[in-house]
C-alpha cells in the first residue's frame, strides 16, 4: 500500500511541475499582451472575434477566461463570442491534460477552439432571433488592472495566484482523483462499471461541468487517461466546464452566466451524444 501511495505521491508531483512551468509562461504571456488583446479586438468584425477570443480560451489555464470576461463587461466582444471562448476553455486541467496525455490534449484543444468558434456564431444567432437579453449591466461592471515590476509580478502572479491559489488546488484534486480511480480500479471493479455504463459517466461529465471550479473535472481526465471512458465523455466534460474562468461573471452578470452554462451545457451535452453513439 505505502509503494503504491508513493507513486500516486510522485505521479502527482511530476504532474504539478509541469504544470506550474506552464501556468507561469501561460500567466507572463498574458501580462505581456493584455493591453494589446484590447486594441485588436476593437478593430475587428465578429467573425475575428469568435477566432480570437476562442484561440484565447483555448490556451491552457483560466488566464484566457479571466481576459475574455474582462472583455465582454468593457463591451469589447459579444455574448456569444464570450460563451463560445468558454467552450474553448479547459481551466487548469489543461495543463494536467498535456503531462498526463499530450497528444490527446492537443487535439482536444483544437476540436474544442472550432466548437468554440461555431458555438460563438451560433449563440449570437439565437441571442439575436429570440431577443435574449444580456449585458444588461454592464455599464456598472468595472475591472482595475495595474501593472507594476518584477517583483510585484512574482510576489502577487507567480506566489499568490497561480502557485497559492490554482498550483497548490490542482495538485490537490490531481491526487484525489488518482486516488479515487486507483481505489476503484482494485476494490470495485471500476473497469467493468465504466464499460458498462458509459453514457452514465456522459451524463455525469455535463453535470460536473456545471460546476464553475477547477478540479472536479480532473477525476474524467484521469478516467480517461486510464482507457476507462470514451473521447466523448472527455469532450462532453470539458465543453461544459470552463474551470475558474467563469467565476468573475459571476459577480459581474449572474444571469449571463447561467445562460452562458446554459448555452454550453446544450452543446456539450448534443455533441457528446453524437460523438458517443457514433463509438468514440
Amino acid at each position: 500500500m505505502f509503494e503504491e501511495l508513493s507513486g500516486i505521491v510522485v505521479e502527482t508531483l511530476k504532474i504539478s511541475l509541469l504544470v506550474m512551468v506552464m501556468m507561469i509562461v501561460v500567466d507572463l504571456l498574458n501580462v505581456l499582451t493584455r493591453k494589446k488583446l484590447r486594441t485588436f479586438f476593437r478593430e475587428k468584425k465578429k467573425l475575428v472575434q469568435y477566432i480570437s477570443a476562442s484561440f484565447i480560451g483555448a490556451l491552457p489555464g483560466c488566464i484566457g477566461g479571466f481576459t475574455n470576461v474582462s472583455l465582454y463587461v468593457h463591451g469589447i466582444i459579444s455574448f456569444g463570442a464570450l460563451a463560445g471562448s468558454m467552450i474553448a476553455v479547459s481551466g487548469d486541467e489543461a495543463f494536467v491534460m498535456l503531462a498526463m496525455f499530450p497528444q490527446e490534449a492537443v487535439i482536444l484543444f483544437v476540436i474544442l477552439f472550432v466548437i468554440g468558434v461555431a458555438g460563438s456564431y451560433i449563440i449570437d444567432y439565437t441571442v439575436k432571433k429570440f431577443q435574449i437579453k444580456t449585458c444588461d449591466n454592464c455599464t456598472e461592471m468595472v475591472v482595475h488592472e495595474h501593472t507594476h515590476g518584477v517583483k510585484h509580478y512574482i510576489k502577487e502572479h507567480v506566489w499568490a495566484h497561480i502557485i497559492k491559489k490554482h498550483l497548490i488546488r490542482t495538485s490537490l484534486w490531481t491526487f484525489g482523483a488518482l486516488i479515487i480511480v486507483h481505489i476503484g480500479m482494485k476494490y470495485f471493479d471500476l473497469s467493468s462499471f465504466t464499460s458498462e455504463y458509459k453514457i452514465v459517466f456522459l451524463f455525469l461529465g455535463a453535470l460536473v461541468g456545471l460546476i464553475p471550479e477547477s478540479g472536479p473535472h480532473l477525476i474524467f481526465v484521469t478516467l480517461f487517461a486510464q482507457g476507462l471512458v470514451p473521447f466523448s465523455v472527455l469532450l462532453t466534460s470539458s465543453i461544459v466546464q470552463d474551470g475558474h474562468g467563469m467565476l468573475p461573471m459571476l459577480s459581474y452578470s449572474l444571469k449571463d452566466a447561467l445562460k452562458i452554462k446554459l448555452f454550453n451545457f446544450t452543446i456539450g451535452l448534443i455533441l457528446g451524444l453524437i460523438l458517443f453513439l457514433a463509438g468514440f
